[in-house]
């Protein structure tokens, strides 16, 4: 073996253990990877809302100094003496990280995605933020429209009103019901761009009834949906 020869070999045996010991790096896992999004998790108030090109927004923290006004978010959503702000005010006690307009912020967050999530086929998203027996009836609905080589188009107005309307904690299981009246422009079109449903010209009016859940003493306490209906 000439000198040049050894000289190649050496740089291809110095190539090759860099090449292990890089990859033994970016596949470990270090503990500061960024878990799943979940809107509705409070976030540290000195920071104020955030919003970067991922589209994650930060929602502010309850302070601790206002326990002694705890119950005020409850009371402003519902009359002192009625089912619903009991119920709150029960959900509240059990739960004392659970606040009724921060959640109330994130689920307007989650609604639009999952709106979307849906009209854009964008499963990832979708089974972040639902549970696994609503995930499996939108999967189902998006494939079925991808076998028939439809496509959606849609387009988010906004949110008109969003309103708590049950509450309850069942064991360690927190349930919140909403109802949700969204403007959404919307088309279907077939796999010849053909229009086969909606109106790319109209903003529709969406009157959803959704239900929330998460269990408070899991290791994953995330926000997901559980139920949805459309008001009649």
């Amino acid at each position: 073996m000439g000198f040049s020869d050894f000289i190649t070999l050496f740089f291809l045996v110095a190539a090759v253990l860099i090449f292990f010991q890089l990859r033994s790096v970016l596949g470990r896992r270090t503990g500061n990877e960024k878990p799943p999004f979940d809107p509705y998790s409070p976030r540290d108030v000195a920071k104020g809302p955030v919003a970067d090109d991922n589209k994650v927004v930060t929602l502010p923290r309850r302070s601790e100094g206002d326990d002694e006004n705890r119950f005020a978010e409850a009371d402003a959503l519902a009359p002192v003496d009625s089912p619903l702000n009991a119920s709150l005010r029960e959900v509240m006690t059990r739960d004392p990280s659970f606040g009724p307009k921060e959640f109330l912020n994130g689920a307007r967050m989650a609604y639009e995605m999952i709106v979307m999530g849906f009209a854009d086929g964008d499963r990832k998203t979708l089974k972040n933020l639902l549970s696994k027996e609503v995930f499996d009836g939108f999967e189902v609905a998006i494939s079925e429209r991808e076998g028939r080589g439809e496509v959606v188009k849609s387009t988010f107005v906004g949110i008109e009103k969003a309103d708590i309307t049950q509450a309850s904690v069942r064991d360690s299981e927190v349930q919140i019901t909403l109802r949700i009246v969204s403007q959404l422009i919307s088309a279907t079109y077939d796999k010849d761009g053909k229009l086969v449903d909606g109106d790319p010209d109209a903003v529709a009016e969406v009157d959803d009834i959704w239900t929330f859940s998460r269990d408070i003493r899991s290791r994953d306490p995330n926000w997901k949906l559980i139920a949805t209906e459309s008001e009649q």
